[in-house]
């Protein structure tokens, strides 16, 4: 799920940066993205005021395999299916037809989301209302292109979007298991 990346990039500081020394600088620059900076070089192109350095940095990437079972919080439930989070990433959807068969919706009598899933196994009912994690197994990971322009109103663009089951044993709510 997760990997360590040596990253290397060419980094352009500012120069109202550049009164302050040159770790410090390139850490304002860098501090909100990234941790663990090695710099290296130092140079001015022409007819530019700023500096360029070459920043070494390792970085903890978020990647999902296809198969791979991870467990997420509820954040969405509509007619569609559900929409999980995992805290730091809430692009995973889980449409209807993936949830356990025979599944059906119905209004949610609390209002916390849409609607909510019934799964319903011989005269037993299982709901999914958002108070267990739920494991789902990824299907795919796409990566949307980038939009020119995007609509007022809309999600924000999500550069990786997650597609899971939970139709299979073992998998949602952890309190069915």
């Amino acid at each position: 799920m997760f990997y360590l990346s040596k990253i290397e990039h060419t980094l352009r500081l500012p120069p109202h940066l550049l009164r302050l020394p040159l770790n410090e600088a390139i850490k304002l620059e860098l501090e909100n993205v990234f941790l663990d900076k090695e710099i290296e070089g130092g140079f001015v192109y022409p007819g530019e005021g700023a500096s360029t350095h070459t920043v070494k940095f390792r970085l903890v990437v978020f990647r999902p395999f296809v198969g791979e079972i991870i467990a997420a919080k509820l954040k969405e439930s509509d007619a569609n299916g559900l929409r999980l989070s995992l805290g730091f990433f809430e692009d995973i959807y889980v449409p209807s037809h993936l949830l356990p068969s025979p599944s059906r919706s119905e209004p949610d009598p609390y209002g916390r989301y849409e609607v909510k899933w019934i799964w319903e196994f011989g005269d037993t009912k299982y709901v999914i209302d958002g108070l267990d994690e739920i494991k789902f197994r990824v299907l795919s990971v796409n990566y949307p292109s980038i939009p020119i322009e995007q609509a007022e109103g809309s999600k924000p663009f999500a550069p990786m979007v997650i597609n899971g089951s939970i139709d299979y044993d073992g998998l949602g709510p952890v309190s069915w298991w």
